[in-house]
This record gives C-alpha cells, structure tokens and sequence, in this order.
C-alpha cells in the first residue's frame, strides 16, 4: 500500500505540473497575442537573411502535436520563406552557408530556382562556404546562382563529378547462409541487387552510369550559365579539383576569399546603413502567417513527402518521421475535392514509392478528384519513382526538375530468410502454422517452389496494371511504356525525353501550371492550403486565430517561450509518457 500511494503521488504530481503548463501557457498566449498587437513581427526594417544549408535537408518538415517550430528548415520552408522575402521590402538579400550539407543535385535545383526568383525582385545572394568539401555537385550548383561566393582561407574545392557507392551483400549472406529471395519486375528494378548479386549486373551499371552522366551534364549546365562560363569551360576546371582556395579564385570559381563575418559585413554594406542580420528559420517563423499566398483563388496544397504506406497518420505525440498513409492522403484528396473553394490540386511528391496497396488508393482519389473537374499538377522534389511515380501518372501536368528521380516503373518483392544463419550462432528457431501457406512470409524458412511461383504470379499482375496505368494516364501506348518501364530508374531531364514527365522546372514552375490550368491569371497570387491539414501546437493556434493576422505575429514569441529549459522539460516528460509510460530520462542535455 505504500508503494502504490508512492507512485500515486507521483502520478498526481506528473498531472498536476502539465495542468499548470497548460493554464500558464494559455494566459502567456494571451498576453502575447495582446503583445503582438503592437510589437509586429520583430524583422527589421533594413534586413539580411542568413540561410544556413550545410545540413541535410527533406523535403518536409516532420510535425507532430508537440511541434514547436524548432526543427530543421525543409526544402519547401526555404522555397516559400525565400517567396515571401522576395516581396518584403525589408528584406535586402541573402547570406547563403554552403558547401559541407552535400546536396543532392535535384534538391539545389529547387533552391537554386529559388534563389534565382528571389533575385529578380533586386535582391542580393551571397554564398560562403568554408570548404566544397563533398565530391558531388550540388552544393556548388547551389552556389554558383549567387552573386558573390566566398570560400575561407586555406580551404580546399572538392567538388568534381557525380559518383555513387554500392555495397553488395551476397558474399555475407553466403558466409553465414542466409538465403535472399527476391522477385523483380524487371532487370532494371535492381534494389535488391545488393542482397543477391556481387557487382553490378549489366542493367544496374547502365541505369546507374546513365543517371549519374546525367546529373553531371545537368550541374555542368546550370552552374556554367550562372558563372558565364562555357559548359566544356567549366568541366575542364572542375576536373582540376581538389584544389586550394587560391586556385579556384584564379580560375573563376568563386569570387571572394574571406571569413564569414567578412561575406556578413559586405552583405551589410550592399544592405546599406543599420543593417541587421537575422536567421532564416526566424524570419520562416516570423512571417508564417500564410503559405505564401493571399488572393482570391485557393490551390489545394497535397504534400506527399516519404514512404508511401497503408493506414493512418494521425500525428501522434513524438511523430519525427514524414510518411504517406494512404487513408490520410486519400481523405485529404477527397476534402479538396469536396471543398468549393480550391480551383485545383499541387500534388508534391517526394517519395521512392512503398506500398502499392496505398499508392493505388492514393491514385483513385486523385482520378475522382479530377473526373469532378479539379486540375491537378504535380511538382516532383527529388525522387519520384515507383509508388511516387505511381500516384503521379493521373496529373494533367507533371514537372521535375532535371535531377529528379522518377520513373522505376516496376514491382519489387521478397524476403531474407535467416534460419540457417542462426543456427550457426547455436539459435534454434521453429515454426509452427495452421494452413498450407501460413509461414509464407516467414524470415526463418525459404519459400518452396509452389511459393516462389505464387509470388511470382503476384508479381505479374501489379506490374502489369501498373504499367497499363501509367500508359492511360500519360496517353502513351502500351508498348512504349514497357519499353521505358522494366524497373529502371530516369532522370527528370529524361525522362522528359521519354514523355515520362511534361515539363522540367521547380515548384513554382508547377505553380504557374496550375494556375493555367484553373484560369487563374499569371500575375495573380493564390493562396495555398495545405491537404492533410499540418499538425502541432503552433499551427493549431494559427487556425484558431487565423481570422486575426496582427494577433498571429505574436506566435513567435510563443516559440521562443517554448524553447525555454523548464517548458522542454515537461514536454519532454508528456512525451514520453505517451510513449511508453512514465520514463527517467534526462533531457536538454547540452551537445557534446
């Protein structure tokens, strides 16, 4: 009895404390909101952005409940953060923190698009890198749109080419008998290569030298025509790489030698007098009032960024991963459509597939959606292939950029099975199963020949109806699309070529599209609303106070409150117990 009134008590306390943080919270809202009726947005009126890149970004920011607006900027925060600075006349340019985040090419390219809009509203960018320290061509893609690029002193310039690295397992899986058994339509679809073969098959190295010429022949022009150089110019030069930060000065490379304060204080002094420099995730935060748009016309904004997968997502306490539930999304479909308002559908897709039972109840909504006289355009971010590429084909306008992934049109599908494996570890594993094939999918036992026909046959008929659906929705005939099919994966720039996808370009490329498509004007600016609604506590509040836009200015001294030591504590703690009960853990933590 004690011992129960013992953790009793602590669970009243536990309860207790987050019924106190949720009162405070709520009064500190308030004064807050109250506050932001005179306070603004706090960005200065004479302002530098500062654009830090050198991490690894998604496409989409994850969010949870308890999403606070801490996280890591995602690629679409920086595409509409730069829009919204492109017409804030506070805003004078752009320092842009390159060269360590090892970009890949289809990612710069998004941004560079960015970067290149945000420039024609007379606009300045200045990129700093401390090092091009990767070997491929992203970051220096990146860079070369800015009007100055600054390197450290006694750096080096690696950039170089586009390479890849493939490690095979076969030779393990025999060492320690494990048997992989994997059905692939067709010799192109090579993922599962890695488990059965010990160098690269002929259609592996071909689609893989392919793509990487490719994302090389595109860097080259991209970042050649934003240096003024000749393509074959600018091949030769990098082919001189590695190289110190002197050389690279003197071939034209970048323009400037200097510290990061250096490139701060010449964008301070292209800004003019009083020039203040402040964070782009802050200025993201700070202006967030609406996804970019404000007009008379409504675009439903569908993000699908991650695995394609069946089910729910209900963006659950701690949810740090993006993912496409093909009941959410589909849902999400069906209110757009539903809703008066929205002229047309942006599907964005980031995704290299996933379940195929998702992806085709993804596309049936996305098939209604237009048979009730919805537009839909999609605009590709970096990888668009198999189950992205699947539930693209409907659109009456797809656009990539052309370093984009997309196509691997095929089925893929097996096991590892590790019984024998574990016997030479002394682990003796046993079955047992009801019915002929309840140990089908099983991880301990190969299939039989009666099994390996069954998922062969599977195999067949998704393949097949794929394929048929990519040549309706594409308007291709049948034998075109089995040619360009067969698993392999293409560039945008490609499978452009191939009429794979329309039109090669970034979001607002699709942006105008759409427009055209809903018989919205060109120059006239729309309002995006997002489809499944976004989640966490900020934009909860934003909804709740979304007919008020001078109140919402005051959410940013709501996220700084919440990244205060006590309140993360007690965030932390309600996180945990969702997860799993009541946890010790320590938190907040200072970084190693």
């Amino acid at each position: 009895m004690v011992v129960l009134s013992w953790l009793w008590g602590i669970v009243k306390s536990v309860l207790n404390g987050l019924a106190r943080l949720a009162v405070v919270a709520l009064i500190l809202l308030f004064v807050l909101v109250a506050i932001g009726l005179f306070r603004g947005d706090g960005v200065p009126q004479n302002t530098v952005l500062e654009l830090d890149l050198r991490q690894g970004m998604d496409d989409k920011s994850a969010a949870s409940l308890l999403d606070l607006g801490e996280g890591r900027l995602a690629i679409m925060d920086v595409v509409m953060g730069l829009d919204r600075a492109s017409r804030d006349a506070r805003v004078k340019g752009v320092v842009l923190r390159v060269g360590s985040g090892d970009l890949s090419l289809p990612k710069a390219e998004e941004l560079r698009d960015a970067l290149k809009q945000f420039k024609q509203s007379k606009k300045f960018v200045i990129a700093h890198s401390q090092s091009f320290y990767s070997g491929g061509l992203g970051d220096y893609t990146l860079a070369a749109a800015a009007d100055e690029i600054w390197m450290q002193p006694v750096s080096t310039f690696f950039s170089s080419g586009a390479g890849a690295t493939t490690l095979f397992f076969k030779g393990l899986f025999d060492k320690v008998n494990a048997t992989p058994q994997f059905i692939q339509r067709y010799e192109y679809k090579n993922a599962a290569n890695v488990f059965t073969e010990t160098d690269f098959t002929p259609a592996h190295r071909e689609a893989t030298m392919r793509v990487l010429q490719s994302w090389y022949d595109s860097a080259v022009a991209e970042a050649a025509a934003d240096r003024k150089l000749a393509p074959a110019q600018l091949s030769a030069l990098l082919d001189t790489s590695p190289m110190m930060v002197d050389a690279a000065k003197e071939k034209g490379l970048i323009t400037n030698i200097g510290y990061e304060d250096d490139a701060r204080d010449a964008a301070k002094k292209r800004a003019g007098s009083g020039a203040d420099m402040i964070r782009f995730d802050r200025y993201v935060q700070a202006t967030r009032n609406s996804m970019g748009g404000g007009g008379g016309s409504t675009i439903a904004l569908v993000h699908a960024a991650g695995d394609i997968v069946e089910g729910g997502n209900d963006g659950a306490l701690g949810s740090t991963t993006t993912s496409i539930a093909g009941d959410t999304f589909a849902d999400a479909i069906r209110e757009a459509t539903a809703d008066r308002n929205v002229k047309a559908i942006l599907l964005r897709v980031d995704s290299p597939g996933g379940s195929a039972i998702a992806s085709d109840q993804i596309l049936e909504a996305l098939k209604k959606a237009r048979a009730a006289g919805k537009p839909i355009v999609v605009s590709m971010g970096s990888v668009a292939a198999s189950g992205g590429y699947y539930i693209s084909v409907v659109a009456d306008k797809i656009v990539a950029q052309p370093g984009t992934l997309t196509g691997s049109i095929g089925v893929i599908f097996g096991k590892v099975a590790v019984g024998k494996s574990l016997e030479l570890a002394g682990v003796e594993g046993r079955e047992l199963g009801v019915g002929k094939n309840a140990l089908f999918l099983s991880g301990m036992t190969p299939w039989n020949a009666d099994q390996l026909a069954s998922a062969n046959a599977q195999a067949d008929a998704v393949y097949a109806d794929f394929t048929q659906k990519v040549a309706a929705g594409r308007k291709l005939p049948l034998e075109q699309v089995q040619a360009l099919a067969r698993g392999r994966v293409w560039t945008g720039a490609d499978a452009k070529e191939r009429g794979l996808v329309d039109e090669l370009g970034g979001f607002w490329t699709a942006v105008a599209d759409v427009k055209k498509l809903a018989g919205i004007a060109p120059d006239q600016r729309v309002a995006f609303k997002s489809f499944p609604a976004p989640h966490g506590l900020v934009v909860t509040v934003q909804r709740l106070l979304e007919n008020s836009t001078t109140s919402l200015k005051a959410l940013d001294g709501l996220n700084t409150l919440m990244q205060t030591a006590q309140v993360k504590t007690l965030i932390e703690l309600a996180r945990a117990t969702a997860q799993s009960g009541v946890q010790l853990r320590a938190v907040d933590l200072p970084a190693h």
